[in-house]
């Protein structure tokens, strides 16, 4: 059903094609939001993923859906690695694996705490519904050991051919950035070319995230699917369960 408040938002199912929300708003509403419903299965999750939309729960509403005006994306050619990150991974002492603890990975993600951010939108039905996503293969996460002890990492969403990063965190300073670019060497080695980093925060920025339009996005969301083509429905990572060290290379 419609929501009443304008064509543009709805209650789920189904979710709108953000193609077609350009130009249409409403005047007490975000033009970022596109659907309303507290919908956390995983055959909404997918579905909304294929189609460049996210959930962000915001405490006392209904689950809101996004699909943003403008997109944070990281270009693999553009990632910029500053003199200090550059001699942290030389002296290579962090080790990666993929998959290997994802439940705690995003607990570490919800205990993270944030400038300006009070609480956590990775609530208790965020977990669950990620957390059978990874059991289907769909979501992953990027572990940062240091002496066998969990320092960092982040978790995503694979599906059609991107990769949409949803969440870092670190005990140990610069981790989640190690983790992260652990993630796009893995991604290159894949052929993928980009990430969808959702926002932009001051220090994605200054490892080359930036942001597109909405439009934009779509257009790379769906050159991306048609290049994974259907035979490829899952990214997979290479030795996911062998503590690796981060190989630069790649990225020079």
């Amino acid at each position: 059903m419609i929501l009443k408040m304008g064509s543009r938002i709805r209650w789920l199912p189904p979710f709108p094609d953000p193609s077609c929300l350009e130009g249409r708003t409403h005047p007490e509403l975000p033009n970022s939001i596109v659907a309303v419903g507290d919908d956390y299965s995983v055959e909404a999750l997918l579905e909304a993923y294929a189609l460049g939309i996210f959930p962000w729960p915001h405490e006392g509403l209904p689950l809101l859906w996004f699909c943003p005006e403008e997109r944070g994306i990281l270009e693999f050619s553009e990632v910029r690695l500053s003199r200090r990150l550059r001699r942290i991974c030389l002296q290579s002492k962090y080790r990666f694996t993929v998959n290997q603890r994802f439940p705690q990975v995003i607990a570490g993600c919800a205990a993270q705490r944030r400038p300006n951010q009070q609480g956590t939108w990775i609530n208790a039905d965020m977990v669950q519904a990620y957390c059978e996503l990874h059991k289907m293969g769909a979501a992953h996460s990027v572990e940062c050991w240091h002496n066998d002890q969990l320092a960092g990492g982040l978790y995503g969403v694979a599906v059609g051919g991107v990769f949409s990063a949803e969440s870092m965190f670190y005990t140990l300073s610069n981790a989640s950035q190690m983790a992260l670019l652990f993630l796009v060497v893995s991604l290159k080695e894949m052929n993928l070319s980009w990430l969808d980093i959702q926002m932009v925060t001051p220090h994605l920025a200054k490892m080359g995230g930036k942001l597109i339009s909405r439009g934009q996005f779509l257009r790379l969301l769906e050159a991306s699917r048609e290049a994974m083509g259907p035979s490829r429905s899952q990214l997979i990572f290479k030795n996911p369960a062998l503590p690796t060290a981060l190989n630069i290379s790649t990225l020079l």
